[in-house]
C-alpha cells in the first residue's frame, strides 16, 4: 500500500514538472507542432475519417507553417482536450476553445483569434448601432441561450425594450427577416453562417459583440517560448489578411 502511494506520488510530481517545462526545443527539433482538437464542431474542426477540415485545421497549418513546422493532429472528445495538454500527448490545443480564466492555472491562452460572442443583428436600414438604440423595439433570442440572458439584464434598463423567444438561432434570425421583430441577439457563429446562406437576407450584423466570447489557442502554463511564437504567428497571420481570409471562407463575412 505505501509502495502504491510512493509512485502516485512520483507520477504526480512528475507531471507537474512537464507541465511547467519549456518544451520548445523539444519541438523545433522534432519540426512537428503536435495539436489537439476536437472533429465534432463545424465549421471549426470536422473530420471524415483520418482527414480533418475547418477553421481550426487551418489555421493550425498556417501557425505551425509560420513556427516552421508540420502541424500534425490528434482527435479528442471536447471533455478530453485539456487533460491531452497537460499530459503531454499534445503540444497546443487548437479547438475553438473559449478562454477559461479558472484554468489558467495549468494552461495559457494565446491571443484570441476569434470572438464567438452576442452579436446584434438588423436590417440593413435599420438606425440601430447598438443595444441602447433599442429601446421602444423588439428583440428576438433564442430561449435560454447566453442571448437570452442578456436581452432581459437590457430590459432593466430599457423600459420598452420588448424581448420575444424562439427555438433556435435560424428562427431568431428569420424572424427579424420577416419583419416580425426589429432585431436579433444571437451567437457570432449562427450570425455569420445565416447571414452568409441568405445573402438577400437584407440584414447586417453589428460590430463589436454585445457580449465578447473569445476563442484561443492553449498552451502548457510552462511553455512560455512556444506561448511568445504563436502569439508572433498570429499577429503576423493578422497582418497579411491571412486569418480574416480563413475565417471568411468558412464564416463568411
Amino acid at each position: 500500500m505505501r509502495r502504491t502511494w510512493v509512485v502516485l506520488v512520483a507520477l504526480l510530481l512528475l507531471a507537474g514538472c512537464r507541465a511547467n517545462e519549456d518544451t520548445w526545443p523539444q519541438i523545433e527539433s522534432a519540426g512537428v507542432l503536435r495539436v489537439g482538437l476536437d472533429p465534432t464542431f463545424p465549421p471549426f474542426a470536422a473530420a471524415d475519417g483520418a482527414e480533418a477540415w475547418g477553421l481550426d485545421v487551418d489555421l493550425a497549418r498556417a501557425l505551425a507553417a509560420e513556427l516552421g513546422l508540420e502541424a500534425q493532429f490528434t482527435y479528442f472528445g471536447y471533455d478530453g482536450l485539456y487533460d491531452a495538454l497537460t499530459t503531454g500527448q499534445v503540444d497546443v490545443l487548437v479547438s475553438a476553445l473559449v478562454v477559461a480564466p479558472e484554468r489558467t492555472q495549468d494552461v495559457a491562452y494565446t491571443t484570441a483569434y476569434f470572438d464567438a460572442g452576442q452579436v446584434l443583428v438588423v436590417p440593413t436600414n435599420s438606425a440601430a448601432g447598438g443595444m441602447a438604440d433599442l429601446d421602444g423595439q423588439s428583440l428576438a433570442v433564442e430561449l435560454g441561450a447566453l442571448g437570452h440572458v442578456e436581452a432581459r439584464a437590457w430590459q432593466e434598463r430599457l423600459a420598452a425594450l420588448t424581448v420575444a423567444t424562439f427555438g433556435s438561432a435560424d428562427e431568431v434570425l428569420a424572424a427579424v427577416a420577416a419583419g416580425t421583430v426589429d432585431a436579433a441577439l444571437v451567437d457570432s457563429v449562427s450570425a455569420r453562417l445565416y447571414l452568409r446562406d441568405h445573402a438577400d437576407s437584407g440584414l447586417m450584423r453589428l460590430d463589436p459583440p454585445a457580449v465578447s466570447e473569445p476563442y484561443a489557442a492553449a498552451v502548457r502554463i510552462g511553455d512560455r517560448t512556444l506561448l511568445r511564437r504563436l502569439d508572433d504567428a498570429l499577429a503576423a497571420l493578422e497582418r497579411s489578411g491571412q486569418l480574416e481570409d480563413m475565417t471568411r471562407r468558412w464564416l463568411g463575412p
